[in-house]
């Protein structure tokens, strides 16, 4: 079927490259392109069997690339995990699409090269396959329907009451009685039952048949089918010597429907994070404008606006302080409970509370735009994740189904030859249908992660996703960066060593000239001794940066190297001896060059963190070995590792070396974190298994990141492995539990040693005790 797509297209400079593209394309059989340099997007008709995945690989050989798109949508009609697994390889069909599906937070997640598939592609693939789909709000929890709710509760209400006469046969039955309730009473009570309240079975049977799969709704359908239809055919035949089995038909759908409600509330429980993480923004602000305050609402911000936050107020922006003091609860963001004093010129974000004190702050980011709304994105990404763990549960998910009915055929056949016994077989084969729904094992992952990432991101540790989660707990090898992640990351200089005939004043001019091309804290800290002492700073020409050494550029016609004692010009035996007289007292040192000759030295220091020594003796506790790697010289190095605690220290590490150390060490076969907070710790985070960003270090980093701690303290390192392993427990209890249940039920049902009402008494009690015991690592601390 011959179709067109427009893809856009990044890398173009020029018009050639669009000439060049297009001609790639027309080459490929199938495909007739032309490619628009202006809007940068290559129109192509795709004949016979020509695919997306063809023209996007001819594009990609030709040196160019197709952005890539996410999209969020919002699933109904999901009833079990068979039902996310048929949705998910229903997307994954779809040209150029990655999908996953989440049946704990009823979402799917798809990324597909921009252009070849569209939104309403996405949600006519999910109603073709029978469920239902809409596109998911950015940045909001997914609704909670409390009119459905109810409906549903009607509905188990109205089932309860018809299924009670019903209940009190079987009751009387066990004391010998008979006939309590007449059975054409029983039949029109079950088949109310049947065809009203259980008529969303039959529904949800029939989409998911009709999409070429099988789920609950197919068990539970065809098992109280059976008993029922048998039970009408006794009694409307005469055949009064032959057991009825009303009882199980009706009890069943309504155990059934009570267990999902109970199920859906205590997933519901599960997913709070994200809403209370919303519900930190305020509605409205306070803005001054035209020397005028007005309550405007939040959507009405505009990033410049002066905002006023009084006290008890929530920060609605993320901003820098104009005027005033407070102290401002940061809690939400870094886990950290001591409010943080704010004066002028310090960083406020959206969501904390001014617990007192007034401030005016200029906003810098508002809406979605605030680091709050970005920790929203990030929850809610990660909680729609796989964790690796899951991959065992969703293949057996995929097949589950179709086998149990191949069980209960197997049952029914087998009972029937070797008892001669009808409605006995048919009734072991209706409790192997009714037992066997696999609802806890797809339920019993996500909702684990979903708690765990939750209260990660309560305590100020983010977690990218569900396998970073995992990950995080199996590590044995920590490598930490120096600067800022086991001191305050704030050196000050404490000590300016100019060489005979230099001036102090004129060495810090310079040094701070090429400094300020520098996001490093040391460089930092040399920009700020230039500013309290009125050094003003000089243009620099021909700045470089030598990774791991220093910086070097033209100042004043001067040309400066500021670095590593030994990258910026040769010492001498004097020079070298001041330089280790420096370090061996904790304190770094920088030696300024100009033209190739030694002009001084500029000794600074950096407190160690207060908490950096308990944290690396938890860690140790925890099984982890704390490898220190720096570039600093050895005896700096050497001296704050002895105050840590920590034996494996590394100095004078280049970025790339770092990275290198980290590969050395996944070679051992150990599991490898990195942990920093600066752009050249970013290869080594990339390189490990499990990186960590210090959230005050740079964009680099912590993109490079798997988890992000919002408060810049080891500790928060050995908060998320705990975290990680505790989550990771829940997931293996719960897996236990969820095979478990259904290893030993299944026999027990094909045996005929449970009934068809205890088995969906079982059924249901599974899925809730898998969400329960998700919901009990909340009792996790710190």
């Amino acid at each position: 079927m011959n179709r067109e797509i427009t893809l856009p297209i990044s890398g173009m400079s020029c018009a050639a490259c669009a000439t060049r593209i297009e001609k790639v394309l027309n080459r490929q059989p199938g495909l007739r392109a032309t490619v628009n340099f202006a809007t940068e997007t290559a129109q192509i008709a795709l004949e016979g069997d020509a695919t997306v995945a063809q023209a996007q690989d001819a594009i990609r050989k030709a040196g160019y690339d197709v952005p890539r798109q996410t999209l969020e949508l919002d699933i109904d009609g999901m009833t079990c995990a068979a039902c996310a697994t048929r949705i998910e390889k229903v997307l994954n069909r779809q040209p150029g699409v990655q999908a996953t599906v989440n049946f704990a937070t009823e979402t799917a997640h798809l990324e597909f090269a921009a252009g070849s598939f569209s939104d309403d592609d996405a949600v006519r693939a999910v109603e073709k396959a029978g469920y239902q789909a809409r596109l998911r709000v950015p940045d909001t929890p997914r609704p909670h329907d409390d009119r459905a709710l109810r409906r549903a509760w009607w509905s188990f209400g109205i089932a309860a009451v018809l299924t009670a006469p019903l209940m009190l046969e079987m009751a009387a039955m066990l004391g010998g009685r008979h006939e309590v309730v007449p059975r054409m009473l029983q039949l029109l009570l079950a088949t109310l039952v049947q065809f009203s309240v259980g008529l969303r079975f039959y529904r949800g049977a029939w989409h998911a048949l009709r999409g070429g799969a099988a789920n609950m709704d197919v068990l539970v359908a065809l098992g109280t089918t059976m008993a029922w239809g048998y039970s009408a055919a006794v009694t409307l035949g005469g055949a009064q010597h032959q057991h009825v089995y009303f009882e199980a038909s009706a009890a069943v759908i309504t155990l059934v429907i009570l267990g999902k409600l109970l199920e859906t509330r205590a997933k519901g429980r599960t997913a709070g994070a994200i809403a209370e993480l919303l519900a930190l923004q305020p509605r409205t602000a306070r803005v001054e404008r035209d020397g005028k305050l007005l309550d405007l609402p939040i959507g009405e911000l505009r990033p410049g606006d002066v905002v006023v936050i009084r006290h008890g107020e929530q920060v609605p922006v993320d901003g820098e302080v104009l005027e005033g003091q407070a102290a401002i609860d940061e809690a939400m963001l870094t886990g950290e409970s001591v409010p943080v004093a704010k004066a002028a010129r310090d960083t406020v974000y959206a969501g904390t509370r001014n617990v007192d004190g007034m401030l005016k702050v200029r906003a810098t980011s508002v809406g979605g735009a605030t680091q709050l709304a970005e920790i929203v994105r990030l929850v809610a990404q990660a909680q729609g994740s796989k964790a690796p763990i899951q991959q065992l549960a969703d293949r057996i998910s995929a097949v589950f189904v179709p086998v149990v009915v191949a069980i209960a055929l197997v049952t029914f056949a087998v009972t029937w030859w070797w008892s001669g016994d009808f409605p006995t077989a048919l009734m072991h084969a209706v409790a192997v249908l009714v037992i066997a729904c696999p609802c806890a094992l797809g339920l019993a992952t996500p909702t684990a992660v979903m708690v765990g990432v939750g209260l990660g991101a309560r305590h100020g540790i983010l977690f990218r996703n569900a396998e970073a989660l995992e990950a995080a707990g199996k590590l044995d090898v920590l490598v930490v960066d120096k600067t800022g992640t086991l001191t305050e990351g704030r050196p000050a200089v404490t000590a300016i060593a100019p060489a005979e005939g230099q001036d102090p004043a004129a060495l810090l001019r310079l040094a701070a000239s090429v400094e300020a091309g520098s996001e490093h804290p040391l460089a930092r800290a040399v920009l700020a001794r230039a500013e309290a002492d009125g050094v003003a700073r000089q243009p620099v020409e021909d700045f470089a940066v030598e990774a791991g050494h220093g910086l070097s550029g033209r100042v004043a016609g001067q040309w400066v190297r500021v670095g590593t004692p030994d990258w910026a010009v040769a010492l001498d035996d004097a020079q070298r001896a001041e330089v280790a007289r420096l370090a061996a007292s904790g304190q770094t040192v920088v030696s300024v060059a100009i033209d190739g000759r030694f002009a001084g030295l500029i000794a600074l220091a950096d407190a160690v963190r207060a908490s950096s020594r308990d944290a690396v003796a938890a860690l140790q506790r925890q099984g982890v070995r704390v490898v220190m790697m720096t570039g600093d010289n050895v005896e700096t190095a050497t001296a704050v590792a002895r105050q840590l605690g920590i034996d494996d220290v590394r100095a004078g590490v280049k970025p790339a070396d770092k990275a290198g150390a980290v590969t050395a060490f996944k070679q051992q076969g150990r599991v490898v974190a990195m942990a920093g907070d600066g752009v050249n710790d970013a290869p080594a985070l990339a390189a490990a298994d499990v990186s960590f960003a210090m959230r005050s270090g740079s964009d680099v980093a912590i993109e490079a990141a798997d988890i992000t701690l919002m408060h810049n303290d080891l500790a928060h390192v050995a908060a998320a492995i705990s975290l990680s392993r505790a989550t990771v427990r829940k997931i293996r209890q719960n897996l236990f539990f969820a095979f478990f249940y259904n290893v030993l039920g299944i026999p027990l049902a094909a045996f005929g040693m449970l009934s068809p009402v205890i088995a969906g008494a079982a059924m249901a009690a599974s899925s809730i005790s898998v969400v329960s015991n998700a919901l009990l690592l909340k009792r996790w601390k710190a």
